[in-house]
């Protein structure tokens, strides 16, 4: 059977590839803890809630603190009013310039009454401090909580950040900005694409590797932090002319293609690069378009006649060639 299947030489977008281990953190993670000791009044989230920046989530008992900022509240209004009066007058030379100050000083105090009041109502109300996703409650309705206790966790997982070590000799390539490609075992069959965001200012002394830190999409929130994932780096982009794998013939330390130049197949020795899976980078020796014969290569003499009866073109361009002397089954 003289039947072979041929293939063009097509200029494509090329990388090459960087592997390595990483961890996967939250974007932003914080520990919700009680800033007083008091008695838990209100748990106003659900666990695995998505809240708002600022959202109240837990409430202590705080009916004193609400007195106090009401009273503080209403003394700042009558002195606001005091001054605005005593401005007033004193625009219009009725009083001295003395008592002005007088109730501006007035004014300031109550002002700062108010921010002490309203700072104590705060400690009793724990608002979260970023969007994001709170964790597991280990609190329930009427818990006495202390400065420091564990109420539940926050975590920012969109973006996610994924720290992970290269040697030291790729300190030169990996840049921010640099698209990198992750997988997990949890997650087997998806991909996760992202981009180097930050690199570390210092090398391990003792493995002499890099940490950089990339960021990755995660709007699903299908990745959790504490992943161990694969990364790969896809460094120096560029294009090049890129053929099917199989169309190389190895002899030696060379490597040749057969090129259909009008109806012969020529030997052609060629310089590779890089690999990827089912294809290998070209430096030189063919040019972009022209046709590469991709099976049956073992069987094949250089200058053999052979003829084109058939070109499918799905996904990449693919021929069927013959001998010219050999009938077609």
């Amino acid at each position: 059977d003289a039947a072979r299947a041929i293939a063009p030489a097509m200029t494509d977008r090329f990388v090459d590839r960087v592997e390595a281990l990483g961890t996967t953190f939250a974007n932003e993670s914080v520990v919700i803890t009680a800033n007083v000791a008091d008695k838990v009044t209100e748990i106003l989230f659900e666990d695995g809630e998505t809240v708002e920046e600022g959202q109240l989530l837990v409430a202590m008992r705080r009916d004193e603190q609400k007195a106090a900022l009401a009273a503080a509240e209403a003394v700042l209004a009558e002195r606001r009013t005091a001054y605005e009066r005593a401005r007033e007058l004193e625009r219009r030379q009725f009083t001295a310039t003395a008592q002005l100050e007088e109730r501006l000083a007035a004014l300031r105090e109550a002002e700062a009454n108010r921010d002490a009041a309203a700072a104590r109502l705060a400690d009793r109300e724990i608002r979260a401090p970023f969007e994001g996703i709170v964790g597991l409650r280990s609190i329930s309705v009427g818990t006495f909580v202390t400065p420091g206790d564990r109420i539940t966790t926050l975590d920012d997982l969109d973006p996610i950040k994924l720290d992970f070590s290269v040697p030291a000799t790729y300190l030169s390539t990996i840049a921010p900005g640099l698209e990198i490609i992750a997988t997990t075992r949890a997650l087997p069959g998806k991909e996760f694409r992202g981009e180097v965001r930050s690199v570390s200012t210092r090398v391990d002394r003792v493995t002499r590797s890099i940490t950089a830190r990339a960021l990755i999409g995660n709007a699903d929130h299908a990745l959790k932090p504490g992943l161990l994932m694969t990364v790969q780096l896809l460094k120096n982009p560029r294009h090049a002319i890129v053929i099917p794998e199989e169309a190389i013939v190895s002899s030696g330390d060379s490597n040749f293609v057969f090129v259909v130049e009008g109806d012969a197949a020529t030997r052609r020795e060629i310089r590779t690069g890089e690999r990827r899976p089912g294809e290998i980078e070209i430096l030189g020796g063919i040019e972009e378009g022209e046709l590469v014969i991709t099976h049956g290569t073992m069987r094949l003499r250089d200058g053999q006649a052979v003829k084109i009866i058939e070109e499918q073109k799905q996904g990449r361009a693919v021929g069927i060639l013959i001998d010219k002397n050999k009938a077609v089954q």
